[in-house]
């Protein structure tokens, strides 16, 4: 569960070669949702949809076990059909849960997880023991959850693969903004997070990646899974305040 809150989005760099910025601007989530602890695994992805498109299997990994492994080769039309039958089975249908993509800025949000600091955790010192980088990873992408989480208990936000967002690429919105979506349309759809094959300072928290259009798939992006509070039953709604992130960078 990740409660409702506000905080500063986007890191305030603009790197070389870059097309959109991301200047820092004041965001309002208002409402609570929630957001997978685990990138979605190759055992759940073959499981739902029948096959496994991943790279990293087999050869790729020595033969070792990897239905642990975050699954990659994977579009977002991909991720999006992965929600839309997840959201059909029965006993999510049962339940009224519907799943999708996060939005960026849920995102950003659940990564900072109140952090101050450029990364969830804080500094690039640390970098080793919360993601998988290009520095760490020997080549291969790794299982879920062998790092350290975040605050807010989510794991590989930073690192290992990458994730796809709902919202179209774009621009931020100028001044302050609620609950915003991206653009109406565009050309590519919004990774985030980093991953085994870049440098980590490319996995800091308001990192944007763009360069993806719907139907790319790719050994370095996955995603995870989003649900709107009001899917969830009232027992189990979040509770905890997480308003403090305000300010954060």
């Amino acid at each position: 569960p990740i409660a409702k809150g506000k905080f500063q989005m986007g890191s305030g760099v603009q790197e070389e070669g870059y097309r959109f910025k991301e200047p820092r601007h004041e965001v309002t989530l208002t409402r609570d949702y929630y957001l997978s602890a685990f990138e979605v695994t190759q055992a759940e992805y073959s499981k739902l949809m029948g096959n496994n498109p991943s790279k990293f299997q087999g050869e790729m990994i020595a033969n070792v076990d990897s239905s642990n492994h975050p699954v990659d080769q994977v579009s977002w039309q991909d991720a999006v059909e992965f929600c839309k039958r997840l959201s059909e089975l029965p006993e999510e249908k049962a339940a009224g849960r519907v799943y999708r993509l996060p939005t960026e800025a849920e995102w950003e949000y659940a990564c900072r997880a109140g952090s101050h600091a450029p990364f969830g955790f804080g500094g690039l010192e640390l970098v080793d023991d919360y993601g998988w980088f290009s520095s760490n990873c020997k080549g291969i992408s790794h299982g879920v959850g062998k790092k350290e989480s975040n605050a807010w208990g989510l794991y590989d936000l930073h690192g290992n693969v990458m994730e796809w967002c709902s919202d179209w690429a774009g621009d931020y919105p100028e001044g302050a903004v609620s609950d915003p979506t991206g653009p109406t349309e565009g050309y590519s759809r919004m990774i985030r997070g980093g991953a085994w094959l870049t440098p980590a300072m490319l996995g800091r928290s308001g990192n944007r990646a763009f360069h993806f259009t719907p139907d790319t798939r790719s050994d370095y992006v996955g995603f995870r899974v989003a649900l709107s509070s009001s899917k969830i039953p009232e027992e189990s709604e979040p509770t905890q305040d997480k308003s403090s992130g305000a300010g954060q960078k």
